[in-house]
């Protein structure tokens, strides 16, 4: 009980909106889970379920990081707040609208039907998905103005909200993504008439499992996901250097760490950007071919290479403590 005492109370810091979002995305997300194992209607091969607990998931952990991060602002804490408490409202009824077509044993996304359920999904999301883009824009841009830890930390956040902007884009990519009409059939044996659809070059083809990111055609789906955590997977990176940095002395200017932060951001950018450009050209995320391995091997020397020339000047300004010293005096 001592030890989640101080968590609890850093919680309550938090912005509390947010906090209550991510409640009900995660208890979406349980309930859905079961679901799967009690209810056993099929939507294209999947339990109808599975989308919800995945959408329940993926809006919990943004949810939380968001209530985290406005409880850092320092400027335009107010406006933070306003900002927060639109993006939990937004973030509800679009995943609510999910759920709601779930348990309705039809499609959420993309469905042209006229009847109470598609109508009602689709008026929830036209006004639900612009404020999560609209906000997450300005925020990220008061997150730009300001430092909100220290320099690792501040680029973190500053590429991860940037790159979460860049996938909301990709989301609303998907719906012009060049998929011809169709007519699929949902979970009750009814003909549902389809507009666009989140796969290029075989929209409904086979899917992996659990994530059903397409196995036959692009996805940009993939690039929508890899996006939205960037900003935790960033995090992530900076809470291990400030770890290392304990037993690790050239790890212990902040500025170093924040160079690192810079490098991985830059190296997930990259992969980011080579995810949406095969998935726009059509091409399944698990058979690249030799333009888009060759494109990743360029992402990934890049920043083996960067990563490793910062850690050798780190190393060598740690060793000559007495030059850093004469250097920082005629400065």
């Amino acid at each position: 009980m001592t030890i989640l005492t101080p968590c609890l109370s850093a919680v309550r810091r938090w912005h509390r909106p947010l906090v209550v979002n991510a409640t009900l995305m995660f208890t979406l997300m349980l309930v859905s889970a079961v679901g799967m194992f009690v209810d056993d209607r099929l939507l294209v091969g999947e339990s109808v379920w599975v989308k919800p607990m995945k959408f329940g998931f993926a809006m919990g952990v943004y949810g939380l990081t968001l209530a985290w991060l406005l409880s850092k602002l320092s400027k335009g804490r107010r406006i933070g707040w306003w900002l927060g408490t639109i993006f939990a409202v937004a973030g509800l009824l679009d995943v609510g609208a999910v759920a709601y077509a779930a348990a309705h044993g039809t499609f959420s996304h993309f469905n042209n039907n006229t009847d109470t359920v598609a109508r009602t999904v689709r008026t929830v999301f036209s006004y639900g998905v612009p404020p999560l883009l609209l906000t997450t824009l300005i925020i990220a841009i008061l997150v730009l103005i300001q430092r909100t830890g220290d320099r690792a930390m501040t680029r973190a956040l500053r590429a991860g909200l940037g790159l979460a902007l860049a996938s909301m884009v990709v989301a609303l990519w998907l719906s012009n993504s060049g998929a011809t009409p169709r007519t699929m059939t949902d979970a009750n044996g009814h003909a549902v008439s389809m507009i666009g659809g989140h796969g290029i070059g075989d929209p409904d083809g086979n899917g992996m499992p659990l994530t059903n990111w397409s196995t036959s055609g692009g996805d940009l789906r993939v690039p929508h996901f890899i996006g939205m955590h960037a900003i935790q997977v960033l995090l992530f990176v900076t809470a291990v250097l400030g770890l290392l940095a304990t037993s690790r002395s050239w790890l212990r200017d902040e500025r170093v760490r924040a160079r690192l932060v810079g490098v991985a951001g830059l190296g997930y950018t990259g992969t980011f950007a080579v995810l949406t450009w095969q998935a726009k050209r059509g091409q399944a995320v698990t058979n690249p071919d030799r333009q888009t391995v060759i494109a990743f091997a360029g992402v990934a020397v890049f920043t083996l290479v960067t990563t490793v020339a910062v850690i050798i000047a780190a190393r060598r300004r740690s060793a000559s403590p007495i030059d850093e010293e004469q250097r920082a005096a005629f400065r």
